[in-house]
């Protein structure tokens, strides 16, 4: 298990080793910094932590984790949790950060005919959860949102934001707003019982027929 003498001993805590007299360069060969400010190793470790945090969070929610759990999971030692991400709340709030690529999904199934986008829409949510880069931190959101503030706000943010900015050329008129959040909760909602509670034949059902179904809800709040 890493820990922060380790971290030490390699230059990657992100603290320079003093010269043995004031002035004394750097010995030949010794690390240096990146352009970023941050030398490789750190990064993979802070890396390391932030996923094993959201693989915790996203099995036992918020209060169900501590430090020690997401430590282990990562291989490391506890004080180098601390020592990158301070308290549980910090660390959460960055594993709430989700893939940009979720975004980009939702954006380009919105794109194209009218007809239709509900089904592509379905496709494009279906593809960022069963990714497993984008799943914890997703997993994490939606399991956390009932209990945890930063996580309902997030969930909002990404259910309304991200979905008011795709389909604002899709779904239009005085109640624009109010569907784009209709179709917001079938979304959430089905990543919920397929993902998280995991209800069958729901979970196990292959894509093309989920995607057939559920479109077809989703096509009827845009056209309506």
């Amino acid at each position: 298990m890493e820990s922060v003498s380790d971290m030490r001993e390699r230059g990657e805590t992100g603290h320079e080793q003093a010269g043995t007299t004031a002035g004394t360069a750097p010995a030949a060969g010794a690390a240096t910094k990146h352009a970023g400010g941050r030398r490789p190793g750190e990064t993979r470790t802070r890396e390391a932590i932030l996923g094993a945090a959201r693989v915790c969070f996203a099995e036992r929610g918020f209060d169900g984790t501590s430090l020690r759990r997401i430590a282990e999971t990562a291989g490391v030692d506890q004080a180098l949790v601390h020592h990158f991400y301070g308290t549980k709340e910090s660390l959460f709030l960055q594993a709430l950060e989700l893939p940009g690529r979720i975004q980009e999904a939702i954006t380009a199934a919105a794109r194209g005919e009218r007809a239709g986008v509900g089904e592509r829409m379905v496709r494009a949510h279906l593809s960022v959860w069963d990714d497993v880069s984008s799943r914890p931190a997703l997993m994490t959101m939606v399991r956390s949102a009932a209990i945890h503030r930063a996580a309902a706000a997030r969930l909002r943010e990404t259910a309304t934001g991200v979905l008011a900015r795709a389909l604002g050329g899709v779904i239009t008129g005085e109640d624009a707003m109010l569907r784009t959040s209709m179709v917001a909760t079938q979304l959430v909602g089905l990543a919920m019982m397929r993902y998280v509670a995991v209800l069958e034949p729901l979970s196990s059902a292959d894509t093309d027929t989920v995607v057939r179904y559920y479109g077809r809800a989703l096509q009827a709040v845009v056209d309506d």
